[in-house]
């Protein structure tokens, strides 16, 4: 059965760091995916050259739309509450997913935290019915900066064998250079290729991507 996923990003190219194997696998088991890209992410790029990029991004995932919140770049935490939330709860009542791929709630960036809350509010099974799986992905440069303690670590409980696809979520990643750096710089394909491998050796395959799950109505 068809399933309608969505991934959460809130900066440009968290969807491809926390779960781009992972949506790639979907899209080749037939489900739709859709990209919620929240805010305006700063570069070294024009907005031409920005706007392009994402097309770019979007065409190699052949997402099904691609939704944006048009929020500024880490100042997420000066928007309402209930702004945020009406803005997330209207494209989710469009797409109507089944499952929905958020931040990790401890991430170190404000943005994230605060698009978790807002995202997650949007979530309650009495008014959005067709979201039946909620997880929180591990988005490298910062899952792994949140606070060292029991409530705020990353503790996966769900791995997804990406290794079919680990190559071109690479690939992607490398569209987006001006976000990447060279190792010890935490968004580095070095990097991204040691947390799958670990990952992978957690779960019996080469290459892996985690996830703490929510809520699964089955």
């Amino acid at each position: 059965m068809t399933k309608k996923i969505i991934v959460v990003a809130v900066h440009p190219d968290d969807e491809t760091l926390g779960c781009g194997g992972t949506l790639l696998k979907h899209k080749a088991q037939g489900d739709e995916i859709f990209w919620l890209i929240c805010t305006t992410q700063t570069s070294q790029l024009t907005e031409k050259e920005r706007q392009e990029n994402l097309a770019s991004v979007a065409l190699h995932y052949a997402f099904d739309a691609v939704h944006h919140l048009n929020l500024v770049t880490t100042t997420v935490d000066t928007y309402s509450m209930s702004t945020l939330v009406s803005a997330i709860s209207a494209i989710f009542s469009q797409v109507q997913p089944d499952t929905v791929y958020l931040p990790f709630k401890s991430d170190v960036h404000s943005d994230h935290r605060k698009i978790f809350e807002a995202a997650y509010s949007c979530t309650k099974s009495f008014r959005y019915p067709s979201i039946k799986k909620v997880l929180m992905m591990e988005t490298l440069s910062e899952t792994e900066f949140a606070p060292a303690t029991k409530e705020d670590c990353f503790i996966p409980n769900v791995f997804i064998d990406i290794s079919a696809y680990f190559d071109k979520k690479c690939a992607i990643l490398g569209l987006y250079q001006q976000e990447l750096g060279l190792h010890p710089f935490p968004r580095s394909i070095r990097n991204v290729t040691a947390l799958a491998t670990l990952r992978g050796a957690t779960s019996g395959c080469d290459y892996a991507e985690s996830f703490m799950l929510l809520k699964e109505i089955a």
